[in-house]
């Protein structure tokens, strides 16, 4: 028996605070009409390649949720939620406009991986520690497919985790640009330690 995991993660579809021009973090805003058709798009498309899953796990935020159950209904897969893959929890900008953050909560002359996000956020490192124990959970799953549906924040501290690279200083280095509904294939054998990066997908028209 193969000893391959071979786990996808998601972003989440188009969110009203997107719409809304808001920081938005644990903000629990829903998906946006673009946004369902978005994922119902991307759940097509995995259904016509005949893309299967033998879990989906998902942040319990509503964008991510809601995602997750269409494309599970769509693919005939399990379904569980797990909280650690919630968004950067962003503290008092959670909800607020950029231009207000900007003005309230300036950026700071250097912000090192321990420094608490707008003072009461979670830091850097809070956040790439939390998206590898949420990772590692899903690897002590063992052989099988699995797709974590998530944020853009948590899932690029899953990737550093994944490539050895550590928290960012300052928001410099090097991070994946997961647009809407925008996806990595990766395989994972646990006898090696070698993780795979199989496919890189963008947003999808719709």
């Amino acid at each position: 028996m193969s000893d391959v995991l071979a786990i996808t993660l998601l972003r989440h579809g188009r969110s009203l605070a997107d719409d809304e021009g808001v920081h938005e973090g644990r903000y629990d805003a829903p998906l946006t009409e673009r946004g369902r058709a978005q994922v119902q798009a991307r759940a097509a498309d995995w259904q016509a390649k005949g893309l299967r899953f033998d879990q989906v796990i998902a942040s319990p935020l509503r964008r991510a949720a809601e995602t997750a159950q269409i494309v599970a209904a769509a693919l005939a897969a399990p379904l569980t939620t797990d909280a650690d893959w919630q968004e950067r929890h962003c503290g008092a900008i959670t909800g607020m406009p950029f231009a207000e953050a900007k003005r309230l909560y300036p950026k700071p002359a250097l912000r090192n991986t321990y420094t608490p996000y707008t003072e009461s956020g979670e830091s850097d490192w809070e956040l790439y520690v939390r998206a590898a124990q949420a990772l590692e959970r899903v690897v002590r799953r063992g052989p099988g497919r699995y797709l974590v549906v998530a944020h853009g924040g948590i899932l690029n501290a899953a990737m550093h985790s994944i490539f050895g690279i550590t928290p960012p200083i300052n928001q410099h280095g090097c991070f994946v640009a997961f647009a809407d509904t925008g996806y990595v294939h990766l395989t994972y054998r646990p006898a090696l330690h070698q993780w795979v990066l199989r496919e890189l997908g963008g947003a999808v028209n719709a």
